[in-house]
């Protein structure tokens, strides 16, 4: 499999800097903004808290450090896979390879690659992030999330998800002028579960303004002058 790549102006890279353990970047206008992980970290805070509590915090640890771990290997090689670089994982990272080799028929749907693990910021939405991938997912204009998971997730597991993917997207048209037609949602898990996830992002536009909103006011005073 060969995949196409078209070019694409990256935005300036954002310095990054953390404010009460929170991951922040600087805009290229000197502003600091949250990450949008940061931003929807605070939805699942409550459910992250309680599970903590049944399992002691050391067996916790462990849990998000493999996963971790895991998810950024895993990321790294379907970049590489993407880019057509040859692929050195298998011995070195099983786990993520695994997850990586199951995910392989649904990146094979992915092709015209605009950008991979690029920075993006949005003045109107005060968030930055960065996208794992923008391009067309069965011809169509996508943003598209690669996660690892322990075992399959529903549709009404995956809002964050949703939400992160369509703030990548307002954030990539917003720099770019370049319409996204879907987000897309890939989750490979170790009980050999593959999901794509495709939506239409608009309907996730008013719920992500709303969370980002709601996150400003708790933490106003954070951010220094």
């Amino acid at each position: 499999m060969y995949f196409r790549h078209t070019f694409f102006k990256k935005p300036p890279d954002l310095k990054e800097r953390y404010i009460r353990g929170k991951r922040h970047y600087e805009d290229p206008n000197g502003h600091l903004l949250p990450s949008v992980t940061t931003v929807l970290s605070m939805m699942s805070k409550d459910g992250i808290e309680a599970w903590k509590r049944r399992v002691g915090e050391v067996e916790a640890k462990k849990v998000f450090d493999f996963a971790g771990k895991t998810g950024t290997e895993m990321h790294s090689i379907c970049e590489n896979y993407l880019n057509n670089k040859p692929l050195e994982y298998k011995s070195k990272h099983p786990r993520a390879y695994t997850l990586f080799k199951q995910l392989k028929p649904e990146l094979n749907k992915i092709n015209n690659i605009i950008a991979q693990e690029v920075q993006l910021y949005s003045d109107v939405l005060g968030v930055a992030g960065r996208v794992d991938c923008v391009a067309e997912y069965e011809g169509v204009s996508s943003v598209i999330d690669f996660k690892s998971s322990r075992k399959k997730k529903p549709k009404s597991y995956i809002k964050n998800y949703q939400l992160q993917a369509t703030c990548y997207a307002m954030m990539f048209e917003e720099l770019t002028k370049k319409k996204i037609d879907q987000i897309v949602i890939l989750i490979s898990a170790d009980d050999e579960s593959v999901v794509p996830y495709v939506f239409d992002k608009e309907e996730f536009i008013e719920p992500l303004k709303n969370v980002i909103e709601d996150y400003k006011l708790r933490h106003e005073f954070e951010i220094p002058n």
